[in-house]
């Protein structure tokens, strides 16, 4: 595969191969375009009474307080979000972009719809984001309509016994802010800490729990070496400057909001890969863990916890990517369906961390049309969760992502990640019987043997 070989090389020299190559291409080569166009419609569907039966079987316990959520975000559900640079992206010629996001789920008009299915699921808690350039579409010039919209949300899933866990930074970014250099210029983190004083302010006695940004580890690899996310470029000397600049960020948002809603906890959510030995791999796995994580993971020291948010792992040999291993199953996206990959990454994140973090799953999931293939992938990352518990690790919540099929980005509305489906043309939610399936593990706060 692609990416640069010289030890040392960035996430978005090394991790390219990854991310761009299993996550975005599909592991074979494909244009987001054209992964979008293979994958076959929904299939495998249980019955929901017995997906309920199954998760209720007596089995091994959660421990008392572990928080149950799903997670969602602003650009990929609201619909019409045609401020920021995806947008611009999305409709930019020759985009890579398998289609536009358009109306997305309508969320901006149906959360409340949505908040009823996360309360009928019976999970405590619904991790979504806050638009950016929604609530500051022109710098300096706040919308009291937008914020009071994320208030009336905040205050409705309170109202339904959910905790809102907010995220201020979800991939998207103002046009306004692309157009003075966007995460190339070290002013991106003052205007974001500007950005997260004013939403924290408004939302300081309702939200639960405070994400600042979201995966700005895929943030640098895809915007600025794969050319898949905004502003599409491919130069790796910029993607460290903006790994630097996100972590910045970061820190600056940690203070903002602190300063703006005391009490509130606050921390980053980090996409990490189970990456495992090849042989011969040992220099190399040691660069992409240091370059793909590790520089993040040093920019959360202070936080209140740490966000882990995991989907496959990663085999690295000498050359990068050691490929597939020979009889484990490959997931319609491209990677490798490898639930394990979850407990692996928390023990490696508490470690790393030295233990000075509370872990929470803030994403965890799997894109396949077979809705009895995504209760097997969740059972066993569970499983995974209990014994990193079990060995002393401190996770505190598992949040599956997504709640809805919703807009995956380059590769469009296609990846079915939901315990709901949405039909396209009219929007209306259906939900599968993985949802049933979690709702009664969350109820049990116990997973069945």
């Amino acid at each position: 595969m692609g990416g640069d070989t010289d030890v040392g090389a960035s996430v978005v020299g090394e991790e390219y191969d990854v991310i761009v190559s299993q996550r975005y291409l599909g592991g074979n080569g494909c244009s987001p375009g054209a992964i979008a166009r293979t994958l076959a419609p929904e299939r495998g569907r249980a019955d929901a009474g017995e997906a309920h039966q199954m998760a209720t079987t007596p089995g091994r316990a959660f421990p008392a307080g572990f928080t149950w959520g799903t997670a969602t975000a602003a650009h990929q559900i609201e619909g019409g979000n045609t401020n920021n640079d995806w947008w611009a992206f999305e409709h930019a010629p020759g985009s890579v972009c398998a289609e536009s996001s358009g109306d997305a789920c309508d969320s901006w008009e149906r959360w409340p719809e949505d908040a009823d299915l996360v309360a009928g699921l019976g999970l405590d808690n619904y991790r979504f984001s806050v638009e950016w350039s929604r609530i500051e579409p022109a710098e300096g010039e706040f919308s009291r309509a937008a914020l009071g919209h994320y208030r009336r949300q905040c205050e409705g899933l309170r109202a339904r016994g959910i905790d809102p866990v907010v995220t201020f930074h979800h991939f998207t970014t103002p046009r306004w802010l692309t157009a003075q250099g966007g995460w190339e210029s070290a002013l991106a983190a003052e205007r974001f800490g500007r950005f997260c004083t004013v939403v924290a302010t408004e939302l300081a006695d309702v939200m639960t729990m405070a994400c600042t940004i979201n995966e700005p580890n895929i943030v640098a690899t895809m915007g600025w070496h794969a050319g898949l996310f905004p502003p599409g470029k491919t130069d790796k000397d910029l993607s460290y400057a903006v790994g630097a600049n996100l972590v910045s960020g970061h820190r600056t948002a940690v203070e903002a909001i602190r300063e703006a809603a005391p009490g509130i906890p606050v921390g980053l959510t980090l996409s990490m890969t189970d990456y495992q030995l090849a042989p011969g791999g040992e220099e190399r796995l040691a660069s992409i863990r240091h370059h793909a994580e590790d520089v993040f993971l040093d920019g959360t020291v202070g936080d209140d916890f740490l966000g882990v948010q995991v989907y496959t792992r990663m085999l690295i040999g000498p050359d990068g990517w050691a490929g597939y291993e020979p009889g484990v199953p490959v997931l319609d996206m491209g990677y490798e369906f490898y639930p394990q990959s979850l407990g692996n990454c928390l023990r490696r994140a508490w470690d790393y961390t030295g233990g000075a973090l509370a872990l929470y799953v803030t994403e965890n999931g799997i894109g396949t049309t077979d809705d009895t293939q995504r209760v097997d992938y969740v059972h066993q990352a569970l499983a995974g969760v209990l014994d990193a518990i079990a060995e002393g690790v401190d996770v505190r919540g598992y949040t599956y992502w997504s709640l809805l099929d919703n807009f995956e980005w380059a590769l469009g509305y296609r990846p079915r990640f939901g315990l709901v489906e949405v039909d396209r043309a009219t929007f209306a939610r259906r939900p599968k019987p993985s949802a049933a399936w979690l709702s009664a593990v969350a109820a049990a706060n116990a997973l069945p043997d």
